[in-house]
């Protein structure tokens, strides 16, 4: 048996289906989730099935949340989507169920959930619900809705096809959601589109970029400079690729001032592992896209000498 039908099987046992995402979601992790569940209640209308988690008004194009509350759990199926350890699920109850799935592409570096369905080679959780749909398609049901769900998990993951986990079996995905209704255009432009406020804030991560020989690059987002854009941090999303656009960067990483005074540190490479390097400072992730934490200015510094050292031993071996 496939690890896919025995998640159906699950499915079909169950009279209450919970799914859930990791915390500040992107299109993937919001796409996974409201697409699943689509799917499950499109071919199984008896079922109750809940999406719990924080709305951000951003992504109300792609769908709402549910407010469910702990008695929801009782008995319940929880399937936890794109969401590589515990503490980073948005949602206090996942464990409280009767069973806890785990569908994820990120490395399984915290193996929660029985069963669990892990592909690191996969570009996003979203190719894997297309693909645990293709695998079950005569019992489920594919709306064109949640076809768009998916095709923009799979497009805000792949960075528009850009990313190197974009793979044939990704075209063929993401070309098969397309026949089935997703509009590609649409969600391309909306993924695409920029509020003005960052589209100054990218003017100024170029302008103040600190690049280095080796091919690494780093950019600080302070509080102020922040409030001076009137920007929050959900907002940084749009700004993360742009380093990776200059022709001599390699990797680089952006950190971004939390309220609290600590900093998040988006790491991204196109070609040197990052992710051993985010695991040294809480945190983890895909080798060319991580997140990490840094609790002060230097920490910031440490996070860039090693950083500069990883972008140096990459350029020797290449």
């Amino acid at each position: 048996m496939t690890v896919q039908t025995e998640i159906l099987n699950l499915i079909k046992q169950a009279k209450t289906i919970i799914i859930q995402r990791h915390q500040r979601p992107d299109p993937d992790a919001i796409g996974s989730q409201l697409g699943l569940a689509d799917i499950i209640k499109t071919s199984f209308p008896a079922k109750k099935v809940l999406t719990p988690g924080k709305q951000y008004h951003g992504f109300d194009w792609l769908g709402k949340m549910d407010e469910i509350t702990e008695e929801d759990y009782h008995d319940a199926l929880v399937l936890v989507l794109d969401t590589a350890n515990q503490p980073r699920i948005d949602g206090e109850f996942y464990n409280t169920g009767k069973t806890l799935v785990k569908i994820d592409h990120h490395p399984n570096d915290d193996a929660f959930g029985e069963p669990q369905w892990v592909d690191v080679d996969a570009s996003s959780t979203s190719e894997l619900i297309y693909e645990f749909y293709a695998v079950n398609a005569a019992e489920l049901k594919l709306t064109a809705n949640a076809a768009r769900l998916l095709y923009a998990g799979i497009v805000g993951d792949t960075g528009r096809f850009l990313y190197s986990a974009t793979k044939p079996s990704t075209m063929r995905a993401a070309a098969a959601l397309m026949e089935a209704g997703a509009d590609a255009t649409q969600v391309n432009r909306i993924e695409d589109t920029i509020t003005l406020p960052v589209a100054r804030l990218s003017a100024y991560v170029y302008e103040h970029l600190t690049q280095m020989d080796s091919g690494a690059a780093y950019v600080i987002l302070t509080n102020d400079i922040m409030d001076s854009f009137e920007i929050g941090d959900a907002s940084t999303a749009g700004v993360v690729p742009l380093p990776g656009r200059i022709d001599t960067v390699q990797a680089w990483a952006i950190f971004v001032q939390q309220k609290e005074g600590n900093y998040r540190i988006r790491l991204r490479s196109k070609g040197p592992a990052i992710n051993e390097l985010a695991k040294l400072h809480d945190g983890g992730g895909h080798p060319m896209a991580s997140g990490a934490k840094a609790a002060d200015q230097q920490e910031i510094e440490q996070v860039v000498r090693e950083l500069d050292q990883v972008a140096r031993q990459y350029k020797k071996e290449v």
